[in-house]
């Protein structure tokens, strides 16, 4: 742990201590002794936002009523996001190829298809998938189709409404699908590249913390990608099998590249890299 170097802020280990326990109980990260440095250099910006004098004062804050607040500001600081547009492709190659079809010949019925990004971030997951999905599913075939995205970090959550991003993170998109789903900005609003009405009429954003006690509505796939990795095994567990319970059976649950359900449930069975099928 640094705690050599010359800071803005004193910043002791019963303050790091007092803000990773806060930041677990409202996230289930567990935060190791690695990200001291991390947690002083993002909030360090909120002391100077509040006008507090060291990080003490920013620890007793929390503990007042009035601090409450400051809580999310907290979570919205040390939680990591990040992204891209079609990050671990493999994901949505899987998605056209094996689950849409999947779905759409199990829920001919009442042609509706719902898929989950949980932890959603700035919005290039649900984006990515309800271009997948747009790209997958005839436009007058009288599917509904609907992206939940879910995050914790409301600052995130804004910038994902917006659906504007530099244009530099889109470069490494397929020029004909950049064509097709972007709006390249002029005037003030060059350099940018804005996701159109077909895809974003798709998505419904919405603040959602994985650690409480949510109930969402049946959704056909779950993409939770590089957010288990942060929890203990327990938390892990406990949110598997609520993902379970938010699939039918042969739903899917797609999860980051270096994550694995690995011991921590039998209710999935593993078909692909790392996209998980609901056995039961």
């Amino acid at each position: 742990m640094d705690v050599a170097v010359q800071r803005e802020f004193q910043f002791t280990r019963e303050d790091f201590d007092f803000l990773r326990r806060l930041a677990n109980r409202r996230t289930g990260i567990v935060v190791g002794d690695d990200k001291y440095s991390m947690f002083y250099a993002r909030l360090s910006r909120r002391l100077r936002a509040l006008g507090l004098s060291d990080f003490k004062a920013y620890c007793d804050y929390l503990r007042r009523p009035e601090g409450a607040a400051e809580a999310d500001e907290l979570v919205n600081a040390i939680t990591t996001n990040l992204t891209a547009f079609f990050r671990e492709n493999h994901h949505f190659a899987f998605l056209a190829r094996t689950a849409v079809p999947e779905v759409l010949e199990r829920n001919a019925a009442d042609r509706q298809l719902q898929v989950w990004s949980a932890g959603c971030s700035t919005g290039e997951e649900p984006y990515s998938i309800a271009m997948t999905l747009r790209e997958s599913v005839s436009a007058g075939a009288g599917w509904r189709l609907r992206v939940l995205a879910t995050d914790i970090d409301s600052n995130v959550l804004a910038q994902a409404r917006n659906g504007v991003y530099p244009l530099q993170r889109v470069d490494d998109m397929e020029p004909a699908r950049l064509r097709r789903w972007f709006l390249k900005g002029k005037g003030p609003q060059a350099g940018r590249a804005r996701v159109n009405d077909a895809v974003r009429d798709l998505v419904e954003f919405s603040r959602l913390n994985l650690m409480d006690d949510w109930h969402m509505p049946q959704v056909d796939m779950i993409f939770c990608r590089n957010v288990i990795i942060y929890f203990d095994r327990a938390t892990k567990q406990r949110l598997v099998q609520k993902f379970a319970d938010t699939l039918p059976v042969g739903g899917y649950l797609f999860v980051g590249h270096s994550e694995s359900l690995y011991k921590n449930t039998d209710r999935f069975e593993l078909v692909g890299n790392t996209v998980y099928r609901k056995v039961k």
